[in-house]
């Protein structure tokens, strides 16, 4: 799995200590995450239906247990690529098929540079000054690696069809 531009060591080392001094609270982190997803694009919020429940606002959505789960899933995709930085592609056919499920309930590829903003907005949140310029670019080097796998899941479709 390419980024375009692979990691520097450096970039790799900034990656692991910031995630380290967020690693402590990894469901309000992501809270903070999706927060700012929803601010920024409410249309989102549709996206997240629990036994065909439809939720009426965002505070609604970031309360529920079954969406707190999903947090809880997103940070430990992260974690699964913070882990290994070393070898991105190992994680390459999982990410593959996340994308897949993604596709399958309405995400469109446009939405994950949203999340991507997301995600910046809370590692600068999170980290206060910790959150160097160069910390930024690691981040954004690594997500970009992250969709482009997720995104050829999109690319794939099932043999037959």
């Amino acid at each position: 799995m390419e980024s375009g531009m692979p990691l520097t060591g450096g970039q790799r080392a900034l990656i692991r200590e910031s995630w380290r001094r967020l690693s402590g609270k990894p469901e309000q982190h992501g809270l903070v995450l999706f927060t700012r997803l929803f601010d920024l694009d409410p249309d989102l919020l549709p996206l997240f239906q629990y036994n065909c429940k439809q939720f009426s606002s965002p505070q609604e959505c970031l309360s529920a247990p079954e969406f707190l789960d999903h947090i809880r899933k997103v940070m430990l995709v992260i974690d699964a690529a913070v882990s290994h930085l070393e070898n991105l592609s190992c994680l390459e056919e999982y990410l593959c098929n996340l994308g897949k499920k993604h596709q399958a309930v309405g995400v469109k590829i446009e939405s994950f540079s949203t999340v991507g903003e997301s995600l910046l907005y809370m590692l600068e949140k999170c980290l206060g000054t910790a959150f160097s310029p160069e910390v930024q670019e690691a981040w954004s080097q690594l997500y970009s690696a992250v969709v482009k796998a997720m995104q050829r899941g999109w690319d794939t479709l099932p043999e037959g069809d």
